[in-house]
């Protein structure tokens, strides 16, 4: 018999039973409306994917009921509400047509039914057990159940039973598709077991529960419900899911003994927690730190001193002495490993650390202490990290925030490591000596432990609570001065001190490394910009005054972009030759001038050397006399130790004012005013006394200073010259003014040995042991001056 048949979505349909259809596809209410006119047949199977808009013969199932449309009404929408009946069980036999719709051979197939004492033992149980599920299911009336009770036919039952028991569609068409009835009732019976256990449960937390509960305990009851339902039913993926997922990172982190120890514990208070508790969260964020650390992890060491020698030369110039200690602490860990000297057979503790040396670059801005930093990694073959400590004022940002704490996370140093992966990176904590303090914490007082080789494999961040090993992180500092580092850092570092640059080491930086990327940089190629020689030394002369060259790149990169401007509008011809013309056309008018000619030339100026922290530098004592009476003024921002300097100066001077050649009584007729420019940055020190005497002497003689000398030097009142520091910046930044003799105090004649060779060679130096020594040296020709009597130094004289 041919039979159409109309495919069911989520549903399947059990003979003797009434169900309610809404059609709506073209073809299945084109089937309707003919089955309609004919023998209002139908054959109803259900669909295996529900997902499917037009089902084909593969797409359903084989067995299904045949059922008869009762009655159908036509909604405004299009669509057919259809009431069907079903009849009979019946099996598909062979696909006879797929349009307009399905349509197959059937045959009916009634169910085997077997008159036994297990036959109605089985009806008897099912009975009672839907009864028993009905008792937990207000919405089934106490007449439906005594109906069921006075049905004796168990295909009946079992019918009208599955009929109205929640089942999933594959279970449904299972319990269809048995052919014998006793197979059917265990099927159900099991099925409605199963729910009964569920409805008992569920009635057990109920009862449980408070009465009245808010809407937060409300969804806490919901959530209890369905996980007790879950783990009853063997089926707890949600949390007991996330909870092994934890288990499983723990075990393959690698972490040690006390931080898995706590992990464990947290992870055992976070299962018993139900997932919408805010601890919950808490626990899990905590967690997640945890196991996502570098525990293990550790970039292997290029410990081939040749390659690290070769990308070292290739990044920086010069630097020498920071290069050969880098090359021996390569050279120290080659050694350990290949002679054995591992952390397993070292017993000595701090040979078993050695491998943690903390190195502090000391040096001026765009000197090259970071770029420096990265070469180190990319030597070694390990990962690179940064921290800027430049107004770092929380000691919570280095040791983290404490778990109690809403928003707590680790310190930047855990963060930093976990952002890299590996437990040792080159580490730069940058701008240490910008560090600040206030009322919540001491940021360099933190560092202590960091940075301490005997303290740092066991490092304990607030947040995470457990030790981590920060041993074999290779930490390097930077920083523009030493003064503001607290000793006690400082003294845990080993100083390593970049200088200023001197011109002709900055040409070959620009020639060598910034021209290069800067042409890279602004899309040019090399073949179509050429720098000439004297054209970079005007930049550096003109156009940039600095110890470092980040200037010099800054002005390079302007030149590039106008040369790339004009190659672009087809206004210039390659090779582009920057030449010193091209340079004053495209930078502008000059920046910077050798001034100390301009101030020196008039009575009363003299040059002096100091050194910041942006480098060495030039700074002018400028002297004035007026009409008034023993009065002194300093202006220029002076600190306590350098008007020290300047009273000191002016009493020598009067105290040998016949020597000098002045009139013993100027100071009680006029008073003197000492200026340093520019009045808005703070100075001090002790080596500007040298120049104070000169610009007094200068004044009062009405003798110019040479404008091609510069002097340092700390002067007491019986005239000696004591040695100060600093010296080989401040002879580069006499070099980059200009000046062609330093006047420095004899004792410092071992620091020239520091000074670049080329500089010596361009520069004379006068070593001055008295002042006598330095007036003659630094002002023009003075016939009247005498020989001044200098008492010889006691032999205990200390330097400054």
């Amino acid at each position: 018999q041919d039979l159409p048949i109309l495919p069911l979505r989520n549903t399947v349909a059990f003979p003797f039973t009434i169900v309610p259809l809404i059609v709506g596809l073209p073809r299945s209410v084109k089937l309707i409306e003919e089955t309609m006119e004919k023998s209002r047949l139908v054959g109803l199977v259900a669909m295996k994917d529900a997902s499917i808009e037009q089902p084909t013969p593969e797409d359903v199932y084989s067995t299904g009921t045949i059922a008869l449309i009762s009655k159908v009404i036509h909604l405004p929408d299009g669509t057919l509400q259809v009431i069907v009946r079903g009849l009979e069980r019946m099996k598909i036999q062979q696909w006879v047509a797929t349009e307009p719709y399905l349509k197959a051979q059937i045959e009916v197939s009634p169910d085997q039914v077997v008159e036994s004492v297990e036959s109605e033992a089985l009806r008897r149980s099912l009975l009672d057990l839907s009864a028993q599920v009905a008792q937990y299911m207000p919405q089934v009336p106490a007449e439906a159940v005594e109906l069921m009770r006075r049905v004796t036919d168990a295909r009946l039952l079992t019918y009208l039973v599955a009929s109205n028991l929640k089942m999933e569609v594959p279970d449904a068409q299972e319990l269809l598709a048995l052919d014998s009835l006793d197979d059917k009732m265990r099927k159900l019976i099991s099925l409605l077991g199963r729910e009964l256990e569920l409805l008992e449960l569920g009635k057990k937390i109920q009862s449980e529960a408070q009465s009245e509960i808010e809407k937060a305990q409300r969804e806490y009851y919901l959530r209890e419900q369905l996980k007790a339902i879950q783990k009853e039913l063997g089926d707890d993926e949600g949390q007991a899911s996330e909870i092994e997922a934890y288990r499983q990172k723990i075990a393959a982190s690698g972490m040690h003994d006390e931080a898995r120890q706590e992990a464990e514990r947290e992870l055992d208070r976070m299962s018993k927690m139900p997932p919408q508790s805010a601890e919950y969260g808490v626990i899990k964020t905590y967690l997640d730190w945890l196991t996502a650390l570098p525990w293990q992890s550790v970039t292997p060491d290029n410990l081939d001193i040749a390659h690290a020698r070769q990308v070292l030369n290739e990044d920086h110039y010069d630097l020498e002495e920071l290069k050969d200690r880098i090359l021996e602490f390569l050279a120290v860990r080659k050694l350990r490993a290949e002679r054995g000297l591992n952390e397993a057979t070292t017993t000595d503790d701090e040979v078993h650390r050695a491998g943690g040396t903390i190195l502090c670059f000391v040096g001026p801005p765009g000197t090259g202490k970071t770029s420096l930093g990265r070469s180190i990694a990319r030597a070694l073959g390990r990962k690179f990290t940064r921290m800027s400590l430049g107004g770092v004022r929380d000691e919570a940002e280095i040791r983290g925030h404490r778990r109690t704490y809403i928003g707590a996370l680790p310190g930047r140093i855990i963060q930093a490591l976990k952002r890299v992966g590996t437990r040792n990176p080159v580490f730069i904590l940058d701008e240490v000596d910008k560090i600040g303090a206030d009322w919540r914490g001491d940021p360099a007082s933190a560092l202590l432990e960091v940075l301490d080789p005997q303290q740092n494999h066991a490092f304990r961040d607030h947040y995470l609570d457990v030790d981590f090993d920060l041993s074999d992180v290779f930490f390097i500092c930077t920083a523009n001065t030493l003064e503001p580092i607290p000793a006690p850092l400082r003294d845990r570092m080993e100083i390593l001190t970049l200088d200023g640059y001197t011109e002709h080491e900055k040409i070959h930086i620009a020639r060598g490394y910034l021209i290069p990327r800067q042409i890279q940089v602004n899309g040019l190629r090399e073949d179509e910009v050429r720098f000439e020689e004297d054209a970079v030394r005007l930049i550096i002369r003109e156009y940039t005054r600095e110890a470092g060259v980040r200037n010099l790149e800054r002005e390079i990169g302007s030149i590039c972009r106008k040369a790339a401007t004009r190659i672009a509008e087809g206004k210039a011809e390659t090779p582009v030759v920057v030449t010193q013309d091209i340079v004053r056309d495209y930078l502008g008018k000059p920046r910077f001038f050798f001034e100390a000619a301009m101030r020196t030339s008039r009575p009363g100026v003299a040059t002096g050397l100091a050194v910041t922290a942006t480098g060495g530098d030039v700074l002018f004592v400028e002297a004035a006399q007026m009409r008034g009476h023993e009065k002194l003024t300093l202006t220029g921002q002076l600190g306590e130790v350098m008007q020290e300097s300047a009273r000191i100066a002016l009493s020598y001077v009067r105290s040998h004012c016949s020597e000098l050649g002045i009139a013993s009584c100027f100071f009680d007729e006029s008073e003197l005013h000492l200026h340093v420019p520019a009045g808005a940055i703070p100075k001090d020190g002790p080596s500007a006394g040298v120049t104070m005497v000169t610009a007094i002497v200068s004044l009062l003689t009405g003798t110019p200073v040479r404008s091609d000398v510069g002097m340092t030097g700390e002067i007491t009142l019986q005239g000696h010259v004591l040695p100060i520091g600093g010296v080989k910046q401040k002879v580069l930044a006499a070099h980059r003014a200009g000046l062609k003799t330093v006047i420095l105090p004899s004792r410092n004649e071992p620091d020239l040995k520091d000074v670049p060779e080329d500089v010596r060679r361009e520069m004379s130096f006068v070593l001055a042991e008295t002042i006598e020594q330095v007036l003659k040296a630094a002002l023009e020709e003075m016939p009247h001056v005498e020989s001044i009597a200098v008492p010889q130094p006691a032999a205990d004289v200390s330097a400054n």
